[in-house]
């Protein structure tokens, strides 16, 4: 099985890691993990390329981490950080990679922020080109936010 495994560093994330680290025999899987770097437009273009260089380092930082857990439960593992659009990168890589399954946190957003930042996980779950699971963070789920 190839799973995907979108993650941002967020409890929500962590919380998509044990799932996968939970759920599925690691000689029958192989995870990619994936981060996607959304640069905000309105950036100064003074400060532009030390954000990115930042966002891009702590995007490494990130699938590194979750690399480390999921290869020490015996997973095989790859990795990629990517720029652009979270909703869409995502789809595109798992339809690139040809991924059984995507498994990616849930933020839990509600009433006004949802409508104006929308929904990572839903626009993923409605356009994906494979089956998509949802995590929600547990309370037991230590928190990096």
């Amino acid at each position: 099985m190839k799973i995907l495994l979108a993650t941002d560093g967020s409890k929500f994330s962590e919380a998509a890691i044990q799932a996968v680290i939970s759920q599925c025999r690691p000689e029958e899987t192989e995870v990619k993990v994936l981060n996607v770097v959304d640069l905000p437009v309105l950036i100064p273009t003074l400060y532009a390329a030390e954000f990115r260089e930042a966002s891009l380092e702590n995007g490494q930082d990130l699938v590194r981490q979750a690399e480390d857990r999921l290869t020490k439960a015996g997973y095989k593992v790859e990795k990629a950080v990517e720029e652009g659009d979270p909703k869409a990168k995502i789809v595109e890589d798992a339809a690139s990679w040809h991924a059984d399954l995507i498994v990616l946190g849930s933020h839990g957003r509600k009433g006004i922020d949802r409508f104006l930042m929308g929904s990572v996980s839903e626009a993923v779950s409605r356009h994906a080109p494979c089956s998509v699971e949802v995590v929600r963070a547990s309370k037991n789920v230590r928190s990096k936010d």
